[in-house]
């Protein structure tokens, strides 16, 4: 199971979430976040604590402080007392709301990290989910192109030299957008969604066989890049046999699992004289259009079947 320590969160410049520790110093380095979902502490204030989950973080707000202060001050105590005891990883105060002396001192005394932002909870809530789903996404490595066509994310496999990079290249030229070349990362977002991004080091770069190392965003602009996009269709470029069985119709929709998910494959077959980089284009429109509710060979085998019937009914 990933997860990341409460001081990458604590550390993070990067999603804005503005933390500050007010407790729990010595815990940080070892108490674990394992969930990208947050879960705020009103009901575990009020004695429910079947469903307490440990390992998220615990948003303590405005509606949290208010209950607390509604309780006399030997229950606040107990209150606290029980939450601190409950060995819960690190709790988020919003709003930079000012806790009670006794808060610290029993977050500090069952070593409980208490993390202080000014955001109110809503956008502190939003802002932490992107960043720890990102972060705790289970995630994998490939060896292909992925590209946006059309607002489509494509992915681009085969065996290595089949011309990969040079398709995802007249692709550019046609001004769609790379996101990676060579290796790309997929990570799964919850719930169901396979997300492609390039390594930080290779990020916009290109590897063109006879030209080397290109950098798409210098030569082409900023238009030609993006960092990341969802993968929405996989298409694998294959060596053409004149033996070899083709789908000449369509109907036949294949699937290529991915970190649990199955993501539409096309197979598509390479010879020379043949432009992958028009065919790519195309196969994206026809993708839209099947998203759409038209599927082309569907609607066509329809229409013959309707004919064949209507046929049967005038000879008989």
């Amino acid at each position: 199971m990933k997860f990341i320590y409460v001081e990458e969160l604590l550390n993070d410049t990067k999603a804005g979430l503005s933390l500050k520790l007010i407790a729990g110093k010595n815990a940080v380095k070892r108490k674990k976040i394992e969930h990208f979902r947050i879960q705020k502490l009103g009901l575990v204030l009020t004695g429910f604590k079947k469903h307490l989950h440990k390992k998220r973080v615990q948003v303590f707000g405005n509606t949290e402080f208010s209950y607390l202060n509604s309780l006399s001050e030997e229950r606040q105590k107990k209150t606290i007392e029980e939450i601190c005891r409950a060995n819960i990883t690190v709790m988020v105060v919003t709003n930079n709301l000012l806790l009670p002396d006794f808060f610290v001192k029993l977050a500090e005394k069952f070593k409980l990290p208490i993390l202080l932002t000014p955001l109110p909870s809503s956008d502190f809530i939003n802002r932490v989910s992107n960043f720890l789903e990102e972060r705790l996404a289970i995630s994998t490595e490939m060896h292909g192109v992925l590209v946006e066509v059309l607002g489509l994310g494509i992915l681009i496999i085969g065996r290595s030299g089949i011309g990969k990079s040079e398709s995802a290249l007249d692709l550019i030229l046609r001004g769609h957008r790379l996101i990676a070349d060579d290796v790309v990362i997929i990570q799964r977002r919850y719930p169901s969604t396979l997300v492609g991004k390039a390594g930080s080091l290779i990020k916009h770069y290109m590897e063109v066989r006879g030209l080397g190392l290109l950098n798409v965003k210098e030569m082409f602009g900023v238009s030609a890049v993006k960092d990341e996009r969802i993968v929405e269709l996989i298409i694998e470029l294959t060596e053409w046999q004149p033996d070899m069985e083709c789908d000449r119709l369509g109907l036949d929709d294949m699937t290529m699992e991915i970190l649990g998910i199955n993501i539409p494959l096309i197979r598509l077959p390479v010879s020379p004289g043949r432009n992958i980089g028009s065919i790519i284009e195309v196969a994206a429109r026809n993708h839209a259009l099947k998203q759409s509710g038209f599927h082309s060979a569907k609607k066509l085998q329809k229409k013959l079947k309707e004919e064949i019937a209507k046929n049967s009914q005038v000879k008989k």
